[in-house]
């Protein structure tokens, strides 16, 4: 969740911080702050608030140096303020540490301190501790401190740590929390993130798990958790950092609701040779390995969750598979029956998702083959998984995903496809169906963007609305829960979603007057009953907006407004109907006022549990 940068070289330090924090923005904050060695002390400056408060305080100072660390903190333990904003440093102010993640024993080492070595903490972080120990362990070495820091630490972390003793070095650690190192000439760098460092290099380390850094400003160690130094591969950037800019849009989300057309067309182009077969580079999945599976356990976290519930029905319903779909968070504590047989995938579009990376783990402790769907190229998810499916999104920078999902629909319906042309479940005729209307899709979907005004008005008459459903059936559900989040995620309005066949078992008793009510009836072998369930609702008060295909005319005449998605096949529909729940979510959320692309109290890479 946080954002982590270090820096070390001949540049102005405070410049280069900000400007890398700037770029990790995205991953959500509520404080940011910077130490920087001036050659003489460590100086530390913190401030609860956006990143434009401590820049602000900095114009209004001299702060000089070549040496410096700086984050952008997610409150987990204490309030947002500015004793608790990071960097944290020892009792002398000549250590001072960043760390992203949670130290689970972190009050077990708190009380230690505090009663054996007399230490007065000055937050209510558990990060503080983590100062307090490295000096502890100090006895003119830095990394050996460091080393003997982190033994007595339990948790997920990426630190990083610098020494008014030591000030030629930065000491950064990376377990179970994102860390990367940036090469340049005369100067190095660490980040939580790509985008931080593009403005410097493209030459990159990607850090492992229980890795150590030690970083100079002409060269960069990196050690496993023997102490034993690490070779690694540079890994080259391509990918463009205007990319991650707005490029005229008001925000990055309504950017890259404009950029699905993209990135679905990119992510199935890219997997289909000239006479349309499935090719899956990153899959080695033969007719062996397939009958050898009786069962798929699909695992994420939020959006990618709902894709995973789309991903099991085509799955199920392509290759004929059994298919199991689970919250990450949930499902290592439940003891799930996984073996040698079983295919666990993953979703995350960074690739970092602490509860995903977490249960990945298990399942693969437990002998299961990994196949994980990502956005992000070289992500722990990928490294750490037998098959990788990339989707090509490109960078998602706002908060709340969207051209993440479509993308990762897509990823699953070739999944799906390619698992039942290697078993031989779909005829010939029945897969050329399904490849040719994929290849609609494009342009299905810049056919809804280009109709966005529309649900521009209709969020303008209901923007002020303080409780809203979404109701569907069959694939329309997974789509209405995921309308729902995007919904609550940016414009903070109590939403939730259920299925519309569970109306009369309890949220009918919430419909009055005026309550909205979205539902989607773009299943035409449920379509009828869809009316019903809206008639129901219509008749206690609802305003409803219905979601169906063009051409179905009837609901017409019982929902009050009407959004069409261009007619394509059922099992295909999420990837038209997701696009106006987001639009009409974005365009909510403007009408509030709210921080669309920074919504409070979310980031976007989960990196605690």
């Amino acid at each position: 969740m946080c954002g982590i940068v270090g820096y070390i070289g001949d540049k102005e330090v405070t410049s280069v911080l900000i400007e890398g924090l700037s770029r990790l923005e995205y991953r959500g904050y509520d404080s940011a702050g910077i130490a920087v060695y001036d050659n003489k002390d460590i100086h530390v400056r913190k401030y609860k608030g956006r990143l434009s408060v401590l820049a602000d305080h900095l114009k209004e100072e001299t702060l000089t140096g070549v040496v410096g660390i700086g984050h952008t903190r997610w409150a987990t333990h204490g309030e947002p303020s500015d004793r608790n904003a990071h960097p944290h440093t020892n009792v002398a102010g000549n250590i001072a540490v960043i760390h992203n993640g949670i130290i689970e024993n972190y009050m077990k080492i708190k009380e230690w301190l505090m009663e054996e070595k007399g230490i007065e903490f000055k937050s209510d972080t558990d990060t503080e501790v983590i100062a307090h120990l490295v000096d502890h362990f100090y006895e003119g070495d830095l990394l050996d401190a460091v080393y003997k820091a982190i033994r007595k630490m339990e948790g997920a972390y990426a630190i990083g740590v610098i020494c008014k003793d030591e000030p030629d070095k930065i000491v950064a650690v990376r377990k179970d929390s994102p860390l990367i190192v940036g090469l340049g000439k005369g100067e190095n760098f660490i980040a939580s993130d790509i985008p931080a460092l593009l403005k410097y290099t493209r030459e990159m380390y990607l850090v492992e798990n229980d890795e150590v850094v030690l970083l100079t400003k002409d060269d960069v160690k990196i050690f496993n958790e023997l102490g034993q130094q690490m070779d690694r591969e540079i890994f080259h950037v391509t990918w463009d950092a205007e990319s991650a800019e707005k490029e005229g849009y008001e925000h990055f989300m309504i950017k890259e609701i404009h950029e699905q057309p993209k990135g679905v067309s990119e992510t199935l182009l890219r997997r289909l040779d000239t006479d349309e077969n499935i090719v899956l580079d990153g899959i080695k999945l033969t007719k062996e390995d397939l009958e050898n599976i009786n069962k798929v356990y699909i695992v994420a976290c939020g959006t990618a969750y709902h894709a995973g519930l789309v991903g099991r029905y085509a799955i199920e319903k392509f290759a004929k598979i059994p298919v199991e779909v689970d919250v990450a968070s949930e499902f290592r504590y439940r003891d799930p029956f996984v073996d040698d047989k079983t295919l666990f995938i993953a979703v995350s579009q960074s690739g970092e998702t602490l509860d995903t990376l977490a249960a990945l783990r298990e399942a693969k402790r437990k002998g299961a083959r990994i196949l994980s769907i990502v956005n992000v190229v070289g992500s722990s998810v990928a490294r750490e998984s037998d098959d990788v499916f990339y989707t090509w999104a490109g960078p998602e920078i706002a908060v709340a995903s969207t051209k993440a999902y479509t993308t990762q629909l897509v990823a699953m319906y070739l999944v799906a496809l390619h698992m039942s042309s290697v078993k031989g479940t779909l005829t010939k005729d029945q897969y050329d169906g399904i490849i040719k209307e994929l290849k609609t899709m494009p342009e299905k979907v810049k056919n809804i963007l280009d109709n966005h005004t529309r649900i521009q008005h209709l969020a303008d008459g209901q923007f002020n609305n303080e409780s809203v459903f979404f109701m569907g059936r069959g694939l329309d559900v997974h789509v209405a829960h995921e309308g729902s989040l995007k919904l609550k995620e940016i414009s903070y309005i109590n939403s939730f979603a259920i299925a519309a066949g569970e109306l009369k078992h309890g949220t009918i008793a919430l419909i009055e007057d005026g309550t909205l009510v979205v539902a989607l009836a773009t299943q035409d072998r449920l379509y009828d009953k869809m009316l019903s369930n809206i008639q129901e609702v219509r008749a206690r008060g609802a305003f409803v907006v219905g979601v169906a295909k063009e051409g179905n005319k009837e609901i017409e005449k019982t929902a009050d407004v009407v959004l069409y998605v261009p007619d394509t096949m059922d099992e295909l529909t999420p990837i038209l109907s997701v696009i106006p729940l987001q639009l009409l979510a974005y365009y909510i959320a403007v009408a509030r006022g709210c921080d669309v692309d920074k919504p409070k109290n979310l980031a976007k890479s989960v990196t605690v549990e």
